[in-house]
Formats: C-alpha cells, structure tokens, sequence
C-alpha cells in the first residue's frame, strides 16, 4: 500500500536530507520510524526532493510502501512518535501505486528570509543575518529577469550533474518586512544550490557590486560559475510542493 507523506522539519541539526554514513539526516530518521511501523522491514522513502544541509521544510512530500493495515491517522501518530522532535508529519495519504513523490512534481516554492537589521541571535538559524541595508529596488528590477524558462546551469551547484539545467521560474518576487528580505520563487525544480546562488547575486547586486546585467551573463552562460555567490543555507525554506 503506497502512502504519501507531507511533513516539516527544522533542518538546523541536520546533515541535509539524503541518507550519508554516520551523519544525522531526515531521510534515515524517517526510515527508522517506518522500520518499526512496518514490521520491522526496511522502507524506503522517496521524497520529492533533496535538501542541502541546514535548511527548512515547512511541506515537504514523500512516499513509501508498507504492508501493514494501518488507518492514516494511526500512521500519522505513530511516525510522530518516534521520529525526533525536529521533524513532524502533517498529514497522510493513501495514494495509487503509480504515485511519485519525485517524478509527479508540478511545481515547488521555495522561500529566502534575509535580515537587514540587527543581528539576532535567537533567529541566527533561520534567517540569513546580513544585517546591513541594501538596495531593495535594484534587487526588485533584478529578480525580474529570472522569471521564465533558461538554463540556469551556472547557479548550480557542479556537484550535480544533470543532462539539462534548463528549468522554469513561474514566480520570483521579493519584498521587505520588518527590515528583512522575503524571497520567493516557485519553479518547476531547482538544482542543488540554485536558490543560494541566485540570491547570493542579487545580494551582491543589491550591494552594488554588480551590475543587473550580470544575471543576463548568467543566464547566457557568458561568465564563469566561479564567480557566482552561493549564501548561506539558514534562510531558505521549501515552502510547498505542487503535484
């Protein structure tokens, strides 16, 4: 029986989501719940995507098969139960077998929080601590070019290696709030760092290091990766997942 999972964790404590020998990560802790739940037989969880060490998930999705009857609400409780408190499960579904979590994605949002006012050391977590003033209407003319469809090879990380880098932006907006910066992007995927780095660029045009333009570079493949700015990893979260 295929179940599909949506659940958050706080990814502070956490050597990302993939399963790595000796390291804490999501995906063995989850495994490990499923492994009692399911007559102590090895479960394997596909999610909809990878997250990079120290980063959040506010609904994040994945599935797996399990051969005992179970309601969803009992499966919900007891994945609760014993998985740690820095990952919570928010709802269960039964789903057909030929659902995946991966393969089926439509669309994923992604979320940066960025602060430019005092440092916070409560919140040195979850928020990238920049804390010095930028200009935000440069950064709002410059997030603008990356809508729509391009190769967004040289904000990925070389590390992954794919056929094709090419993807769609749907949406990508920023607005201030109480001195911080709320980006948003929803996209047809992102490659590993992608976010980071597109941020990391507007940073650094926000701060006048670069020109608006650059992101046209980028994009046209017309600059060295070498030279793109990944930023931290605490202020981006994935918001949602859209099958």
């Amino acid at each position: 029986m295929r179940k599909k999972i949506t659940f958050a964790y706080d990814g502070t404590m956490f050597n990302g989501y993939q399963k790595q020998p000796n390291l804490r990560t999501i995906e063995e802790e989850l495994e490990r719940a499923l492994f009692n739940i399911n007559n102590h037989k090895y479960t394997d969880v596909v999610a909809s995507g990878r997250t990079d060490r120290g980063v959040h998930a506010l609904a994040q999705c994945a599935h797996f098969d399990i051969d005992v009857d179970i309601t969803l609400y009992k499966l919900k409780c007891a994945l609760n139960s014993l998985l740690p408190s820095d990952i919570s499960v928010l709802s269960t579904e039964d789903v057909d077998n030929n659902f995946h979590a991966r393969y089926m994605v439509n669309k994923k949002i992604y979320r940066y929080i960025l602060n430019m006012g005092e440092y916070n050391p409560i919140k040195r977590n979850y928020e990238f601590q920049y804390n010095r003033r930028l200009d935000v209407e440069k950064i709002k003319d410059a997030i603008k070019l990356l809508k729509g469809k391009h190769d967004f090879k040289s904000f990925v990380s070389e590390e992954a290696k794919k056929e094709s880098y090419v993807r769609t932006i749907f949406k990508a907006t920023v607005k201030e709030c109480d001195n911080k910066l709320i980006f948003e992007f929803t996209g047809s995927g992102f490659g590993k760092y992608q976010i980071r780095s597109m941020v990391g660029t507007l940073v650094r045009i926000g701060e006048g290091k670069l020109d608006i333009n650059y992101i046209r570079d980028l994009l046209n493949l017309s600059v060295s990766k070498n030279k793109v700015y990944t930023i931290g990893a605490e202020g981006l979260y994935l918001v949602r997942v859209i099958y």
